[in-house]
């Protein structure tokens, strides 16, 4: 859980500083330039132009420089700890760390020097580069810690917990989530199996029942991970509990002293001195994750700009053949529940939803799904549209806010999760998307029970690659329109 999180993390920072000290590296170039005309010192060693040419000339001759002052930095902010604990530590001692690693790397580099007799090495350009480096890593510091709790702030990467027990560990567990409120996890509420503790508040969090009443409290609240602080003699307690969070898709932790367990799909983690069991139902790496939501982030605005002049075209001619909005907005269910606004081009007539009922007997879907293939309600537009899928082009606007991804289970109505069977509602552990294995496998012509069973398949087999097979595949279903009404 944080462990892996915080390693990925740890892995993105150290290339970003790489690229900062790399930046330093050109800018003191220019900078050194600019100094030495400013007071007539002369010209540097290697140094023929201020221009692009004239620095990978510069470059190619002191790549002895460069070669061994980037990666000391990197080695010597590693052992003063600046990639431990990132998001809970304090600015000053970030500017610390970074103020006693030039020191260091200054040694480093002199000693360089000395062995490989670099005489010619201009020992302003060496001040100015090692002045510049602190610059440009306090700058990056500053920002990407204002960057990381922005985004906490606005409820981005935030995980929801539902914590199990009261216990004495239980409230220091609490303590610990509470004091690194920057880590992005909530907690919802918890959970004892004393009944005389409903309602009642521990370390300002409800109990909102006991162990029996977590299936249907997962159903009313947002829940991504259920962690149990409990003893040992709880075990035969917890059972059904992890049974039923491993059918709807939900992630548990156990915090236990159990050490070198070899149960199948379950990883020992440590989160701040508590030993936890990971039962994961969905398995891939935070840099997969990482790269995918890059893809939905520059594939959806590469489309939206691409796209524009066609969606506005068809704004334009929804507007003048049919009374009512543009865009049509419905509730959808995304992530483990979570509840968002899902924008389509209105290809139907207002008050659609108002008539569902009446054409309920007329569903050529099984399951909670309603579809009908002539269905009256739809505009001759509206039924263009929906043929080649360019309804669908504004939810665009839901992968670039992150509500949806390209590629994932299509968002499902809140009426329909209610009627889900408990093994079919694992679907909503993962972010629905545009397109899935059933857009590409005949979509209206599937039965609703293999529908969710090729969800699951896309959910337990998913793989960066599987997506790029799904987007292929996808180009040619909407340029033939196959399985669409």
């Amino acid at each position: 859980m944080v462990r892996e999180k915080e390693a990925f993390l740890r892995s993105l920072i150290k290339l970003i500083d790489f690229c900062v000290i790399i930046a330093a590296f050109i800018v003191s170039y220019f900078v050194s330039f600019y100094i030495r005309d400013f007071f007539n010192f002369g010209q540097m060693a290697f140094a023929e132009a201020k221009n692009f040419e004239g620095f990978l000339n510069f470059a190619r001759n002191t790549s002895i420089l460069w070669i061994i002052y980037i990666p000391s930095w990197i080695f010597v902010l590693s052992i003063q700890g600046m990639y431990q604990n990132i998001r809970t530590r304090s600015f000053l001692h970030i500017l610390i760390i970074i103020l006693k690693t030039s020191l260091i790397t200054s040694l480093i580099l002199g000693t360089a020097i000395f062995i490989f007799k670099m005489t010619l090495t201009s020992r302003l350009f060496i001040g100015t580069y090692i002045a510049i480096t602190v610059l440009f890593l306090i700058i990056e510091k500053s920002f990407l810690s204002r960057v990381i709790d922005y985004f906490h702030k606005l409820g981005y990467n935030q995980i929801n917990l539902l914590i199990v027990g009261t216990g004495k560990r239980a409230r220091q567990f609490i303590r610990t989530v509470k004091k690194h409120s920057n880590w992005g996890l909530r907690i919802v509420g918890l959970i004892d199996d004393d009944h005389g503790m409903f309602g009642k508040e521990i370390e300002g969090y409800r109990v909102l029942g006991r162990i029996q009443d977590i299936p249907f409290i997962i159903h009313r609240k947002v829940i991504d991970r259920v962690i149990f602080v409990v003893p040992r003699l709880w075990l035969n307690r917890i059972d059904e509990a992890i049974l039923a969070c491993e059918r709807e898709g939900i992630a548990t932790s156990i915090s236990m002293d159990l050490y070198n367990l070899r149960i199948a799909k379950v990883r020992q983690t440590d989160f701040g001195g508590f030993p936890l069991l990971e039962f994961e139902t969905f398995h891939a790496r935070e840099w997969q994750l990482f790269v995918k939501r890059l893809i939905d982030i520059f594939l959806s605005l590469f489309l939206l700009i691409l796209l524009s002049p066609l969606m506005l075209v068809v704004a334009i001619l929804i507007k003048l053949t049919s009374k009512g909005p543009v865009l049509f907005k419905q509730v959808r269910c995304g992530l483990n529940g979570r509840q968002f606004t899902l924008y389509k081009f209105r290809t139907m007539i207002v008050g659609a939803e108002m008539k569902r009922r009446e054409l309920e007997k007329m569903n050529e879907m099984d399951g909670p799904v309603f579809k009908i293939k002539r269905d009256p309600r739809i505009t001759k537009v509206g039924r263009i549209l929906r043929k080649f899928s360019i309804d669908e082009l504004p939810q665009l606007f839901n992968v670039l806010k992150g509500d949806m991804s390209i590629v994932g289970p299509r968002p499902p109505l809140p009426v329909e999760v209610e009627m889900y069977q408990l093994w079919q509602r694992r679907r909503l552990s993962l972010k629905p998307g545009l397109t899935c294995i059933w857009q590409v496998s005949g979509r209206n012509k599937v039965k609703f029970e293999k529908w969710m069973e090729m969800d699951l398949q896309y959910i337990d087999n998913w793989s960066l690659w599987l997506d790029f097979k799904i987007m292929f595949k996808t180009f040619f279903v909407v340029l033939t329109g196959y399985g669409a009404s």
